[in-house]
């Protein structure tokens, strides 16, 4: 009996994962990874990829693993995409790339969120699509008066794989014109870029249906022969959707803490949760349910700048901020390096506050940066429960989660057990996964996600409880935290 395999892609930021999954035998046989940059040399907020260095690197990843595992090109079943949400890539009538993407943390069009924000009253975060293709017909006309087309970043990987521009409700919901209520285009919204931004989006389909299938160019385009032409192309979705899958946040129960450049925290809901504020992303999830998202975008790039500026490793410093107290004898740290989400500051920088001599030491700091992350998503997760989400337990994913500190205040500080998966991958996984359940459903099989999902979720150790002395002291240090932020950055009148 010929082996069957199915493939996931998680196109990120910092660079490309991939996953190959025997599913019928339980395991991943190979996985692989290319790291990438974003554009140097680019204005002060502006971050910026070309989608031809996703190109490269999934080509690489998928080169490695198939032949990491031995597995013939005709033994690919499917493949499935994770890609980084909001990110603007415009094609011209050809489908070729007109210039490199605006990313999810680009800050530069935060005038033009700004603007669609008061023109559609509702909020419409920096972050979104929406204020990157308004920013694009504002600053770059003549290249706005060539597209054709505009796609997310795992929507454009699809396009690459099939020939067919398709989208799907969960990455869909991290524009800015999409309505989650109804789950489709918002036309007002569109309207409010260009009379002609819906002639450009691509056909909505079903999050559990097939995309397509995989062309004979689209096998080239993996490094691969034309054996692999057919396999089945699932919808894909954002990283944050397809990591939900892969860390079994497809039901009510768990949320998932996601710990990389950016960090987030989301759970499974029925139902549409809307923040007036807009500051938790009422999302759609990429099964067919919603997915209340809180997004900070400071997360482990703090710890990057710590330990550069420090010259030490890791573990060094982790194991001096193990010797220093809760609050840090009084250094706190905000940690707003490349502005901020949430709260909605896309223009603030990071501070390092509460000095007296013998505080600059790199156990201090290294600690302080490790609560001002973890006090920035409580606010939000506050915020979360606030709104009903329950948040019983948090699945850590991410390279983040990798530190035993910082689980230990994580859970302390978000006062909820903190277990962490062992599949690293979760958003990888997850778009493998997605696939293996969008071809079964397709050939007819009655299969529910949760059921192929849960035996995949595998824990790494027990549950990290919240230290009883630590939450006590960190619900003290925490207001004094959030009022650091009000004095640093006052509210505009």
């Amino acid at each position: 009996m010929a082996r069957r395999f199915d493939l996931g892609l998680d196109v990120g930021t910092q660079g490309t994962k991939a996953l190959l999954l025997d599913v019928e035998r339980g395991r991943v046989v190979a996985r692989a990874s290319s790291a990438y940059g974003l554009i140097e040399g680019l204005p002060a907020g502006a971050a910026e990829q070309h989608p031809d260095t996703w190109a490269r690197a999934i080509a690489a990843c998928v080169r490695q693993v198939f032949a990491e595992s031995g597995a013939a090109p005709s033994e690919l079943a499917g493949v499935g995409v994770s890609g980084q949400q909001h990110g603007c890539v415009v094609l011209d009538e050809h489908g070729a790339v007109l210039r490199p993407a605006k990313l999810w943390c680009d800050t530069s069009t935060a005038a033009e969120a700004r603007e669609l924000s008061q023109r559609l009253g509702r909020s419409v975060p920096t972050g979104f699509t929406a204020s990157k293709l308004l920013w694009l017909a504002r600053r770059e006309p003549d290249v706005f008066a060539r597209v054709r087309r505009v796609l997310l970043p795992h929507e454009w990987v699809n396009f690459r794989l099939t020939g067919r521009a398709s989208a799907e409700a969960g990455d869909a919901s991290g524009t800015g014109w999409f309505d989650v209520h109804a789950r489709r285009y918002d036309l007002r919204a569109l309207a409010a870029i260009d009379p002609r931004s819906s002639e450009c989006l691509p056909e909505l389909i079903a999050s559990d249906a097939l995309a397509g299938v995989l062309t004979s160019d689209g096998a080239r385009w993996l490094g691969l022969d034309s054996s692999a032409a057919g396999a089945g192309v699932s919808a894909g979705g954002g990283d944050n959707m397809l990591s939900a899958i892969g860390s079994g946040a497809v039901e009510p129960g768990p949320a998932v803490l996601s710990l990389g450049t950016s960090a987030t925290v989301f759970a499974y809901s029925s139902q549409a949760c809307v923040d007036p504020q807009g500051l938790i992303a009422p999302f759609c999830d990429s099964t067919g349910g919603w997915l209340p998202l809180l997004c900070v975008m400071n997360a482990t790039g703090v710890l990057e700048e710590v330990r550069a500026a420090f010259g030490v490793n890791f573990d060094e410093l982790t194991r001096a901020a193990a010797e220093a107290p809760p609050g840090c004898a009084g250094v706190s740290f905000v940690p707003f390096l490349v502005g901020e989400r949430v709260p909605d500051l896309p223009q603030a920088s990071g501070a390092l506050l509460g000095l007296r001599p013998g505080g600059l030491r790199a156990g201090n700091v290294f600690r302080a940066a490790l609560e001002g992350v973890a006090f920035n998503l409580a606010n939000g997760v506050e915020r979360l429960r606030a709104m009903g989400v329950r948040i019983e337990s948090l699945r850590a994913v991410g390279g983040g989660a990798r530190n035993e500190l910082w689980r230990r205040i994580l859970a302390s500080v978000l006062e909820a057990p903190l277990e962490v998966l062992a599949e690293p991958e979760a958003a990888a996984l997850g778009a493998a996964l997605q696939v293996n359940w969008a071809r079964r459903r397709a050939a007819g099989e009655a299969l529910r996600l949760a059921q192929l999902v849960e035996p995949w979720v595998a824990r790494e150790g027990a549950p990290v409880a919240p230290q009883l002395e630590w939450v006590q002291r960190y619900r003290e240090l925490r207001p004094q935290w959030s009022a650091q932020i009000g004095r640093l950055f006052p509210p505009e009148n």
